[in-house]
């Protein structure tokens, strides 16, 4: 039997890195493995050879269906459902701002930890639909039942509460949030739900139903390792009319999802590579692979829980948090402190990490591991911490 810890050095071995420094801000975007690279590598050669004759004749449309197909049966959807975005910023914007069943007067919802674009584009519907805006906040390191009771008191405090955002997975903080729990909880008040899941697939497994949301955006190139520029929107088949048609664009039906959104030309070497970085994901395994993550978080977080001084944004259950974890210096909460926190990991201790801002509770520095990591790496960002918090 293979040595587990043997298996990762093999994987992490796939990934070339820049040497000199250890990254730990993997939240951005994803690097891609080496095979993937290489069918990057080969299909940008393809698109830049064959030019015009291979997208007007080969790829359109059964190039692109074949992967549509491959993200549909991977997220576990029906191909219909989704339509391949740049991103899930994307996605979002379309259901967001193509929602059709807001009506002037209706209230909109969402959190602090919602990602910043999406956080914009709900707060731009009160001037485009005339909808009211309410932001709640979550407390920090919150228990699931804690974040349970507070959308429950902020529905019971808004009852025209008719569209809800929600994060899969917080950009800002690394909290996992019972977004099933949430969205029938909201479903029972006649509310429906927006679920953002830019941070979540890849990182933690789970299949696009089990989020019980009808509407959902999804990113290729963070967890799941596909070129940078490739996503997807999802719309339960049931609800495709409740989202509105882009009326930018003329190639599809109003009965087909992809009516919904118009991205312009195709990044069309980034789409074509999806299938190869979906074969990586599925040959390590879902579960296995959101296990491993979790495994590089707890590393770091088990040596300075505790360290006087340090505050960890959400907590160690395993219903918490994947692998991504926030923290700050008590006291520290402005931009500029949390700024300054992540540039002195990097120049004194060869740590790359990212300040994150934008929660009520104030700034603080996200730590992201990859599968591209190796367990020292985690070793070498408590030690640091030691050190500062000292």
């Amino acid at each position: 039997m293979i040595n587990e810890e043997s298996y990762w050095d093999g994987i992490a071995a796939q990934y070339d890195v820049a040497p000199g420094y250890v990254n730990l801000e993997h939240g951005y975007f994803g690097a891609m493995a080496r095979p993937v690279m290489e069918e990057y590598k080969r299909n940008i050669e393809l698109l830049n050879t064959s030019n015009t004759r291979f997208l007007r004749e080969d790829y359109d449309p059964t190039s692109s269906e074949t992967v549509r197909a491959r993200v549909a049966a991977a997220v576990g959807c029906a191909p219909e459902e989704i339509a391949l975005t740049r991103s899930a910023t994307e996605a979002m914007r379309h259901l967001i701002f193509s929602y059709r069943l807001l009506q002037a007067g209706d209230t909109v919802m969402l959190s602090d930890v919602d990602y910043d674009s999406m956080t914009r584009a709900m707060h731009a519907l009160r001037e485009l639909r005339g909808a009211e805006v309410v932001q709640i906040t979550l407390p920090e390191a919150p228990t699931k039942q804690a974040i349970l009771d507070a959308y429950a008191q902020a529905f019971d405090a808004h009852p025209r509460t008719r569209l809800l955002l929600l994060t899969h997975v917080s950009h800002k903080t690394g909290q996992l949030m019972p977004v099933a729990e949430l969205a029938e909880m909201a479903r029972a008040r006649g509310i429906d739900t927006i679920c953002d899941a830019a941070q979540s697939w890849g990182q933690i497994d789970f299949k696009v139903g089990d989020l019980k949301s009808n509407f959902a955006g999804f990113n290729l190139h963070k967890w799941i390792g596909a070129p940078l520029g490739v996503g997807f929107m999802y719309i339960r088949k049931e609800r495709l009319d409740d989202i509105a048609i882009d009326p930018s664009g003329d190639r599809f039906a109003p009965h087909d999802i992809r009516a919904r959104t118009n991205t312009g030309t195709t990044n069309t070497a980034n789409v074509l590579t999806v299938p190869a970085a979906l074969d990586f994901h599925e040959a390590i395994g879902g579960a296995r692979k959101a296990a491993r993550l979790r495994q590089l978080r707890d590393r770091w977080v088990e040596q300075v829980r505790g360290l006087p001084g340090l505050q960890l944004l959400v907590r160690d259950e395993a219903d918490a948090c994947g692998c991504i974890t926030s923290f700050r210096l008590a006291g520290q909460t402005s931009w500029e402190e949390n700024q300054a926190l992540a540039v002195r990991l990097l120049d004194e201790f060869g740590v790359f990490t990212v300040a994150r801002k934008g929660l009520t509770g104030g700034a603080c520095v996200r730590v992201t591991p990859a599968l591209s990591n190796r367990l020292a790496d985690l070793d070498q960002l408590a030690s640091a911490l030691k050190v500062i918090t000292r």
